[in-house]
């Protein structure tokens, strides 16, 4: 079973695009037995060996074929943009948030010193609310700011240490309902992810494997794919899995119709609007779950996207098979993910690592073709 101890350490560990150095920390807390190096960009590898973390920086060709494992460790969250007169704080958006999603919610803003301060997004208390407000639900972003209980520019600066460009994150902590196997917290999109790289190398280590597995912890991902344009160069894999914190769907769409369902298994991903799956890589996923009674579901997606958008343009091109973890309410505060799901995850690509072989590798590459 997965590790709850590791997805609560990283999906608490404060880590808005751009700032995930927490992230990176609670990585390597939990990557006993993997060997780690990280780049400029904060993005993190992931060897099985220190030989081949060493033949990777030396830029050396592996002997096998390279599987590189894809999650993104940044979470949607805000930028202080400016400090008002009366200490109340403009923000701006790291990531897609819906503006209706904002704002009543407790805050962390991160200091240049880093500490840590509370804050309040600021909401009108419908008291004051005229008629016209009450109908309109449209709101923008400009209407929406940070109070942290200061009473001037002065004061938020000074006092608090509060600057310009200062990251904010959502202020939620993980808990575990066992009786329902259910998990409560933030950022699983895509820290679940995160979580997933590193219990499939664990599960992975001292096997002799067919490819070699490379974990690639990418930054930035809510704000255009950008850590995953580095990683996918730095590896240059031949195959890959990504991970994703997957936004359930079962409350919108009735049995049958719902592609991420909770406790319904891994969500296999054939197409979003970042990409075209390889029909080859699923055909072998779906072997795989049938072969080791693995519960999956398959999607479809008309809008989205994940790191599989840039690493599938690399290099030769890149066949890349997206496994989702269904996840309740992702770019908001709060989320329910079930741990079984999780589990159904990591077992999945920890099969489908294994059963890379020869002739499963030509097919998917497209060896024997033309």
């Amino acid at each position: 079973m997965i590790d709850l101890k590791t997805v609560e350490d990283l999906t608490n560990a404060f880590g808005p695009s751009g700032f995930e150095e927490e992230v990176l920390s609670a990585i390597k807390a939990h990557s006993e037995g993997l060997f780690l190096r990280n780049d400029a960009m904060h993005n993190v590898y992931a060897y099985m060996s220190a030989r081949e973390r060493e033949q990777a920086a030396n830029k050396e060709k592996s002997e096998k074929p390279v599987l590189m494992l894809d999650a993104h460790t940044d979470e949607v969250g805000f930028m202080v943009q400016n400090i008002q007169e009366n200490g109340l704080l403009d923000i701006i958006c790291l990531g897609g948030i819906h503006n209706t999603n904002i704002p009543a919610h407790s805050v962390i803003i991160r200091t240049t010193e880093g500490k840590k301060i509370r804050g309040i997004t600021t909401s009108k208390p419908v008291h004051f609310l005229t008629a016209s407000q009450k109908a309109d639900n449209s709101l923008e972003i400009e209407s929406i700011r940070i109070d942290v209980g200061a009473s001037s520019r002065k004061e938020v600066m000074e006092d608090y240490g509060i600057a310009v460009g200062d990251p904010v994150a959502p202020e939620v902590r993980f808990d575990y309902d066992e009786a329902h196997g259910i998990c409560y917290g933030k950022a699983f999109d895509n820290r679940l992810g995160c979580v997933s790289i590193l219990e499939t190398m664990k599960r992975l280590l001292g096997e002799e494997l067919p490819v070699q597995v490379v974990g690639a912890f990418a930054s930035q991902e809510e704000v255009g794919t950008r850590g995953a344009k580095v990683t996918s160069q730095e590896v240059l894999p031949d195959l890959a899995i990504v991970f994703e914190g997957s936004p359930a769907d079962d409350f919108y769409f009735r049995p049958g119709i719902a592609q991420c369902s909770l406790k319904q298994g891994v969500q296999i991903r054939h197409m979003d609007s970042s990409y075209v799956s390889s029909p080859a890589f699923i055909r072998f996923a779906h072997e795989v779950g049938k072969k080791y009674g693995i519960k999956y579901q398959d999607a479809v997606r008309r809008g989205g996207g994940t790191d599989a958008g840039v690493i599938s343009l690399t290099g030769k091109a890149v066949p890349a098979l997206v496994l989702g973890i269904p996840s309740r309410y992702v770019h908001t505060h709060y989320n329910f993910c079930a741990a079984e799901d999780i589990e159904a995850t990591v077992s999945m690509a920890a099969e489908v690592a294994r059963g890379l072989k020869e002739e499963v590798l030509s097919e998917i590459l497209h060896k024997n073709e033309i």
